[in-house]
């Protein structure tokens, strides 16, 4: 019993110890930029691995160098209450979930009447059949630009509880000990874009041959719409749904509140 508690403490220890060591690594953030991301280490291992090259692009831009314009079209596509709220949206998240059990369920049903259909078809048949992946739910998110930041600065991919209350702990790190601006301008400099595209300046130069400052309204609409999956995106940055969305964010834009 003795050595149960003995080991519970050091658990206990050690994660308290983990919280403090991000802790300093958000407050070094309110006056050295991060250099990378877990996420970016992650992908540059990636690229590495499967190709056996590095194309890599990324350039760190103040937040003053870096067009308002995206900074407005970002948060009306991926938070428009970036400005009042404290780090997390509840309500979107109860909405997400909801909607994400609602999928999972005409997923599960899906696959049970392809199983059923095929268990009614002769063995010898059966066995010839070319079976498809299973369906897979389309999985919505309801996190909020400062809990994108927290899971890209530190955390991995996978999802799970133990995971997501990691990332509700970071980001209100985040959002206690920088500004809303500084949250901001860290999230625009290291966000992804595409296969080794990082960062509002590499974006920009990328897709459109100019600097993150002088992005137009347009410009920076299409970037916004990119964000929840770059690298499908980036293959046809002008797709009718990337222009038409690019048209709803656009006309969102002028209600949005800077930090």
């Amino acid at each position: 019993m003795r050595s149960a508690w003995r080991l519970f403490a050091l658990v206990l220890l050690s994660a308290l110890a983990f919280q403090l060591f991000l802790l300093a690594r958000v407050a070094l953030m309110t006056v050295v930029d991060p250099q990378s991301t877990t996420f970016q280490r992650s992908e540059a291992w990636r690229l590495l691995t499967e190709k056996h090259a590095l194309a890599w692009s990324q350039q760190w831009q103040p937040y003053a160098r870096i067009s308002p314009n995206l900074k407005r079209a970002v948060i009306a596509s991926e938070d428009a209450g970036f400005a009042e709220h404290s780090g997390v949206e509840w309500d979107a998240l109860e909405k997400a979930w909801e909607r994400n059990q609602k999928a999972e369920a005409r997923v599960e049903k899906i696959n049970e009447q392809f199983d059923r259909r095929l268990q009614k078809l002769p063995p010898t048949r059966a066995a010839a059949v070319k079976l498809p992946p299973r369906a897979q739910p389309k999985v919505v998110g309801g996190s909020t630009i400062t809990q994108q930041l927290a899971k890209n600065l530190f955390l991995g991919g996978e999802r799970n509880l133990l995971r997501k209350a990691q990332e509700f702990v970071v980001t209100f790190m985040l959002e206690g000990l920088l500004s809303k601006q500084r949250i901001l301008e860290i999230y625009l400099n290291n966000v992804e874009w595409g296969e080794g595209v990082f960062g509002a300046e590499a974006a920009a130069r990328h897709y459109f041959h100019v600097g993150a400052d002088r992005l137009g309204a347009t410009q920076a609409a299409q970037l916004a719409v990119m964000l929840p999956a770059p690298k499908r995106f980036e293959k046809r940055p002008g797709s009718a749904y990337v222009i038409g969305r690019a048209g709803t964010v656009s006309a969102r834009m002028g209600a949005v509140e800077l930090p």
